[in-house]
């Protein structure tokens, strides 16, 4: 389609200089009278003639008639062609999207490609998670590296888009939005869609914290705040924060996290104690917290104590321990 266009181009460029020319040194018109006689003449407009021409200029205009129509006339298809192709190709492709959307359960929804949007998405991409990314600005989704069928364009604040990015199938929501009040708004209407979701909010200001919780999400989220905390933290305690934050992420010598549910591991209802459950020796992994049925954490849990159904272990261990884990559990790397 570009070489039929450049083709078209070529030849429109090429009777045009043929015509101004023609007109130049067959009629002897200037070169604005040239150029307005071959526009005019290639356009059949039948505009007033600048001088009435002689023999030999009568027969240069019926040849320019005869090509300029045809030459204009391709012009004119190859163009319509193109900006036809052109639509139902974004169109088809706008489907597409739409259709592998529609596909997804359980997947999460990023709002917003900011700093804290893209960090979501890097960890989550780390955690072969499926995602999808609501951003409203066209210039963050060409200019951010990653394949556009990842973001659906939109403003998270309209019901419809969240609808449209499958917030009644989707199992989480991460709003990273700039402004506090659209985070509000994003969580306010992602509640109303679907009651079971969980929502984790950015918040830039205090007070919006508990605006967020009472509009329904489950988590709010200060960077500022945590940037600070991590900043004082280097002087209290800078060994262990400055160990913590060395450590790599990729690699067999990586640390991770990750949770393992009563009902990932069992596959009845019956008790079993930590010690019992052996995860050290079959996994390598340690379990380090305990989350029980009515969401009460302990730390570094007594190995006697029972699991239930409905609670949770929150495990640590290097990328491999943690690749063991998944598969001893079939684990689909599910969000803390």
């Amino acid at each position: 389609m570009r070489s039929k266009i450049a083709v078209a181009i070529s030849l429109l460029i090429t009777i045009l200089l043929i015509g101004v020319l023609g007109f130049k040194f067959i009629q002897g018109l200037s070169w604005v009278d040239a150029i307005y006689m071959t526009v005019i003449t290639i356009s059949t407009v039948g505009y007033r003639e600048v001088e009435l021409p002689n023999e030999q200029t009568k027969i240069f205009i019926v040849l320019l008639l005869l090509f300029s129509v045809v030459i204009v006339g391709y012009a004119v298809s190859v163009i319509t062609e193109y900006l036809i192709s052109r639509s139902s190709l974004k169109e088809m492709r706008e489907k597409r999207k739409q259709k592998h959307i529609d596909a997804m359960e359980n997947h999460i929804i990023v709002c917003g490609y900011g700093r804290n949007g893209r960090q979501a998405v890097e960890k989550l991409r780390d955690y072969h998670r499926e995602f999808i990314i609501i951003e409203k600005n066209q210039e963050v989704i060409d200019d951010c590296g990653l394949d556009s069928n990842m973001f659906l364009r939109g403003n998270a604040n309209e019901d419809e888009v969240l609808i449209k990015a499958g917030i009644e199938r989707a199992s989480t929501l991460i709003t990273a939005l700039p402004d506090d009040a659209d985070n509000l708004f994003t969580v306010l209407s992602a509640r109303q869609l679907n009651k079971s979701l969980k929502i984790i909010s950015r918040a830039s200001e205090e007070t919006s914290y508990k605006k967020l919780k009472l509009a329904g999400a489950d988590n709010v989220i200060l960077p500022d705040k945590i940037g600070g905390e991590h900043m004082a933290s280097l002087i209290v305690s800078p060994d262990l924060i400055e160990f913590w934050d060395n450590l790599s992420y990729g690699g067999d010598e990586g640390v991770n996290l990750e949770q393992v549910s009563f009902e990932q591991m069992f596959d009845d209802n019956g008790d079993c104690s930590i010690i019992d459950l052996n995860l050290r020796q079959k996994t390598g992994c340690t379990i380090i917290g305990y989350k029980s049925a009515d969401g009460n954490y302990t730390v570094n849990p007594d190995p006697k104590m029972m699991l239930t159904a409905g609670s949770k272990i929150i495990v640590v261990g290097n990328t491999q321990q943690i690749l063991n884990l998944q598969k001893v559990y079939r684990i689909n790397n599910e969000v803390t």
